[in-house]
Order: C-alpha cells, then sequence, then structure tokens
C-alpha cells in the first residue's frame, strides 16, 4: 500500500509539473525550456514565474508598511480574507423586527455580518466633510470602506464621491435630507428614499441596494418604501467610532467578528480632529485586536 501511494503521489506530482510548464508556456519569455518526452517544447518558468509573484507581494507589503508608518500607525493593518466563495444568510437582528417583517419579505436590518474571521467592516455616513487628506489615506493604506450619502451634503461637491468611486468604494443611500423618517407617512419615506437612488443613479451610474436609515431610526413604513425602492439589506452598526472616541452598542463594550463599526464624515468644525484622526483610532485597535477590515458588499 505504501508503494502504490508513492507512485500515486509521483504520478500526480509529475502531472502538477507538467501542468505549470504548460501555464507558463501561454505568458512566458525568453528561450528556457523543457523538452517533455516524445513532445514539443514547452516554457517552463513556473519558479520563475512564482519568484516574481512573491517578489509582488513582498513589494506590496513594503508599500503598505511605508503607508502605514507614514500615515502615523501603530502597526501594519491585517490583510482582509478572501471574499466567501458563499455568502452568508443575512438576517435581521433580534429585537430589530417590525410587525410582519419575513411574511412581507422586508430587508434584514442587521449589525454584524455572520463571519468566522475576524474582520470588520467599515462604514461612513452622510457626506458633510471632503476631506482629500482622507481619500489618499484609505487609498495608499488600501483599507475598504462603505459610504452612505445623503443630497442635502453630498450635492455640495459631487465631484468627491466620484473620485471615491473611482477608486473602488461602493456609494449607498441614506436619504435626500437625512430626515426622521418615522415621523413621515410612507409616502414622504419613499420620496425620500426612491429620491436618493435616482441621484446615486444619475451622477454615479448605480443604484444602490443598501440603505441606512438616518440615526438608525426606522418603521414597517421605512422598510416597505426601501423595497419598493430596490433596497435589499439595511445595515446598521455595533460600535462607532469618532476622531477621540469609540462607542459601543453591547454592554461588554467590545468588537466581535463581522461587526459593523459606524462613523461619519466630519472634520474639525464637528469632531475633536480629522477624518484621518479617526481612521488612525479605527485602524489602531481593530489591528491591535486581530482584525482585518472587509469589504462589506462582499459577503453581501
Amino acid at each position: 500500500m505504501r508503494r502504490a501511494g508513492a507512485r500515486t503521489g509521483l504520478a500526480a506530482l509529475a502531472l502538477a509539473a507538467l501542468a505549470l510548464a504548460a501555464l507558463a508556456s501561454g505568458c512566458g519569455q525568453g528561450s528556457d525550456t523543457v523538452e517533455p518526452a516524445g513532445g514539443r517544447p514547452l516554457q517552463a518558468p513556473p519558479a520563475r514565474a512564482l519568484d516574481s509573484y512573491a517578489t509582488k507581494l513582498r513589494a506590496a507589503q513594503a508599500a503598505r508598511a511605508a503607508a502605514a508608518k507614514h500615515w502615523g500607525l501603530e502597526k501594519v493593518p491585517l490583510a482582509a480574507p478572501p471574499p466567501p466563495a458563499k455568502k452568508p444568510r443575512i438576517t435581521t437582528r433580534d429585537g430589530f423586527e417590525v410587525d410582519g417583517h419575513e411574511r412581507l419579505g422586508l430587508p434584514p436590518v442587521f449589525t454584524t455580518v455572520p463571519v468566522e474571521e475576524k474582520v470588520v467592516f467599515l462604514t461612513i455616513d452622510d457626506g458633510a466633510e471632503k476631506d482629500p487628506e482622507f481619500l489618499r489615506m484609505m487609498t495608499d493604506l488600501r483599507v475598504p470602506y462603505s459610504a452612505f450619502l445623503s443630497d442635502y451634503l453630498v450635492k455640495e461637491d459631487y465631484g468627491y464621491f466620484k473620485d471615491m468611486q473611482k477608486r473602488g468604494v461602493a456609494l449607498h443611500n441614506h436619504t435626500l435630507r437625512h430626515p426622521y423618517l418615522p415621523a413621515l407617512s410612507h409616502a414622504e419615506q419613499k420620496r425620500e428614499i426612491c429620491g436618493m437612488q435616482d441621484v446615486v443613479e444619475k451622477r454615479y451610474g448605480t443604484r444602490p441596494v443598501l440603505f441606512r436609515p438616518p440615526y438608525g431610526n426606522y418603521d414597517k413604513a421605512t422598510l416597505r418604501a426601501a423595497k419598493s425602492c430596490g433596497i435589499t439589506h439595511v445595515p446598521l452598526w455595533n460600535e462607532e467610532v469618532f476622531a477621540d472616541r469609540w462607542e459601543y452598542r453591547e454592554w461588554d463594550r467590545r468588537i466581535r467578528p463581522g461587526d459593523i463599526v459606524l462613523s461619519h464624515f466630519r472634520g474639525r468644525g464637528d469632531w475633536k480632529g480629522t477624518m484621518p484622526d479617526m481612521i488612525r483610532r479605527f485602524l489602531d485597535k481593530v489591528t491591535a485586536e486581530g482584525y482585518a477590515v472587509g469589504r462589506l458588499e462582499d459577503y453581501l
């Protein structure tokens, strides 16, 4: 049995080597070849290709370390795990339901994504502060985040958020004028939500499927209106980070895997610091606790 296993293992290794050589022949350059028995020469730089890949990984890590140092982080942010092959099932958090939630097929309202990895998600609301340093910082560090925008603030500079979108950030719905939605009729809520859908589609070419109600307040009419406007998920948050502090929904003040973290587009006019200060506070804590920052949209 041991000899048969050895022969099988050798055969598998030989096949793998031939497969790698065949793959390399499609893109390899230079004159190094392998002459397989009875076959045409194959380009054979799989080792060279692997070395090139390792070199790129080292360069990317060095760039990330340099960016962390440049932006004053205590440690290099951890790389996020690959997106899940199968997205987790998202359900409404207990106590966050409205009457008939499941029966009506209303969008789930949740504060945490069910994951096993130590990953959290950064979301930023409204659009008041338009800090170019923040854009540069997030691009340099390659940290993903999701933006939930309100038109009454975004319209001061649609181009800022277009630049953000070009850098890979998904733009989502936070209503037109940021009202307290439960005080409005169903028709008024629908105008706020569908109206922002139209703005994002017109300005940025996409129609959001994620919606966050202002202040985290909603009722049954909110979710019915959101669903009719094309919304599939309503992410709230489990923690909120500012330039000078954290706030927590849970009694034990702990971050958990899959938690959604809220912040805002704010600067010194509202905070004791800047948006880069907020990002430093956010990244220093999550990195120290062994968490990476994932892209929320990859899990929904």
